[in-house]
């Protein structure tokens, strides 16, 4: 005998009162907090349960009362079905003054830290004089673009194209399911209807949030410059006009598979288209069309990926026409970047956070300097010029290797670079041979540093830690392990990603008195 499905409730004239960390919007009906999305403080609601767990509640809105004083329309026409840029209705001003916010309760609740003092009044842009005393809690750096601020962007083909409850509503047949499906990612009051390309059933675009087999086909992205707008949708056009078969996800087959699109500050502009198998006649024709189509791309590369998941990590990237890479430029600076390098998405942003990492370094030109997770070496280049000796450590072999490249291009001869698992590298031999360092940086991923990682830099004992995170729970978390024997001096927030949660924070640690 079936279950019967329990039935959720709905709270009438609920008032939208803060923002969760992870985007979505908070109410609280007889102290019980209900996460909502697409909905800002100061709505008025009705709300639907979906979720009812013991301590919270997942809801959609049924219904607004009364929109905020402090929402905006949003520009992107797939917003609120796409899954990205959640924040577009709120203004940039509010958006960053959540993110601060976030960053200071992940700090106190979960690092226990004590803060430095606010340098300036609550989100007033510091004083140069402020920033070179390099200490303090600083107001969050907003990103100068809120648009087309990226500068890579991947896209997946499949042939499962995302239906909205709009297009069920108006198809001849309505199946049951597929309505259902749709009302499940859409809040039918607060969307406008979505401009869809095609009436055919393949796409190209962005994954469907939880639904790994589909994708809502993009017509107009405003994160990248529009030109990737111009490739995606040339690349849709001519697959569907030649009847080019797009990827099946659960039956592994399809020809178009994935399409990365890079674009970089020096106006180079790479493309990487990725092909389930191998058609020689089919691959040139496509490709040949689209680098004739645009003059601009500099890098035309190609990857055959018949395996199981979408990753290029461990393919052979095969190159077209162009060159196999292209260059970012920071202060005079050249980082050479290939189809696997990563670099920092938002190039204007990132420039800003490098020079707040080496402000909080105060390097006088006589230091050693260990710089963990190192990447492709940006930030070890960056700095190099300003210290006695610049060491890097990184996981990926491929990253070290561009990183000894970047080195070589600039002329810089003051860096080391070791590539493997950081606990494994940084231990007290590796400390004992390369010396001491008088301040370490360290950039980790989302999960933050390891405890030996940790533990090897309280016995490195460097003057001065530069934590610089894409995740500051999992970094208060660590700053927390390091209480012993340092303290927190300076804090500053930087906004990398507008109309999203995520925030970037630079955290100046320094050592405590014996």
């Amino acid at each position: 005998m079936a279950r019967k499905k329990k039935i959720l409730p709905i709270f009438e004239n609920a008032t939208i009162s803060d923002v969760a960390s992870e985007g979505k919007a908070v109410a609280k009906i007889n102290d019980v907090v209900i996460f909502v999305p697409f909905a800002v403080p100061g709505d008025v609601v009705d709300l639907q349960v979906v979720k009812k767990k013991r301590q919270y509640m997942e809801a959609r809105v049924l219904k607004f009362h009364t929109y905020s004083e402090n929402r905006q329309e949003a520009v992107c026409q797939h917003y609120g079905v796409c899954g990205g840029c959640k924040w577009q209705i709120l203004p940039y001003s509010e958006q960053i003054k959540y993110k601060q916010q976030q960053v200071v309760d992940n700090l106190t609740r979960i690092g226990k830290i004590e803060l430095p003092p606010p340098t300036s009044p609550a989100l007033r842009a510091p004083s140069p004089q402020e920033r070179e005393i390099g200490k303090g809690f600083f107001p969050i750096l907003g990103s100068a673009k809120t648009e087309f601020y990226r500068n890579k962007l991947e896209f997946t083909f499949s042939n499962k194209r995302w239906r909205t409850y709009e297009e069920m509503k108006s198809a001849p047949v309505v199946e049951a399911l597929a309505v259902a499906e749709a009302l499940e990612a859409t809040v039918v009051s607060t969307l406008r209807e979505p401009q869809c390309p095609s009436a055919t059933n393949n796409a190209v675009g962005f994954h469907i949030p939880g639904m790994f087999d589909k994708v809502l086909d993009i017509e107009k992205c405003w994160l990248q410059d529009d030109i990737s707008n111009q490739i995606r949708n040339e690349f849709r056009s001519y697959a569907l006009e030649n009847k080019l078969t797009f990827f099946d996800i659960r039956n592994k087959e399809g020809f178009l598979r994935t399409l990365i699109i890079r674009t970089a500050s020096t106006g180079d502009l790479m493309v990487i288209a990725v092909f389930f198998y191998e058609d020689e006649t089919l691959r040139e024709n496509l490709l040949n069309h689209i680098y004739a189509k645009f003059p601009q791309i500099t890098s035309l590369l190609y990857v055959i990926n018949s395996k199981a998941n979408d990753t290029i990590t461990d393919q052979k990237v095969c190159l077209f026409r162009g060159n196999e890479h292209i260059f970012e430029e920071m202060e005079g600076l050249r980082f050479k970047i290939g189809a696997k390098s990563f670099y920092q998405t938002n190039s204007e942003q990132a420039y800003e956070l490098y020079k707040i990492t080496r402000n909080f370094a105060q390097l006088t030109g006589n230091e050693l300097v260990y710089d963990l997770y190192t990447g492709t070496g940006t930030i070890a280049n960056f700095v190099a010029r300003n210290a006695r000796q610049v060491i890097g450590i990184e996981y990926v072999p491929e990253a070290i290797e561009d990183a000894k490249e970047n080195s070589k291009i600039n002329g810089i001869e003051n860096t080391l670079f070791y590539a493997g698992d950081m606990k494994n590298i940084l231990n007290a031999d590796f400390i004992a041979q390369h010396g001491k360092p008088d301040v370490i940086i360290t950039d980790p991923p989302r999960a933050g540093m390891h405890n030996d990682v940790i533990d090897a830099i309280l016995l490195a004992e460097p003057k001065r830690i530069v934590y610089v995170s894409c995740n500051p729970a999992t970094q208060a978390r660590d700053l927390s392990l390091l209480d012993a024997k340092y303290k927190v001096t300076a804090v500053q927030p930087v906004d990398m990603f507008p109309h999203t949660h995520h925030v970037e924070n630079v955290v100046l640690l320094e050592r405590s008195p014996l």
